[in-house]
């Protein structure tokens, strides 16, 4: 578990449930195809396994 994250949004948070868009605002993202790096560590890890289908991640 070392290394970073790209993270990238890849759907629209419009008709999400409010909960979703504040993790997706959480990881830092603000518009679709934005993407951010972040360490890999179980915060993020959680983070993103609420949001699999709004985001798309892969290894830094």
């Amino acid at each position: 578990m070392s290394g970073k994250l790209k993270i990238t949004q890849t759907r629209s948070l419009v008709g999400r449930p409010e909960k979703h868009r504040k993790i997706v605002r959480a990881l830092g993202l603000k518009r679709m195809h934005m993407t951010v790096e972040h360490k890999n560590n179980p915060a993020i890890i959680g983070m993103v396994k609420k949001v699999p289908h709004l985001v798309t991640v892969e290894e830094a």
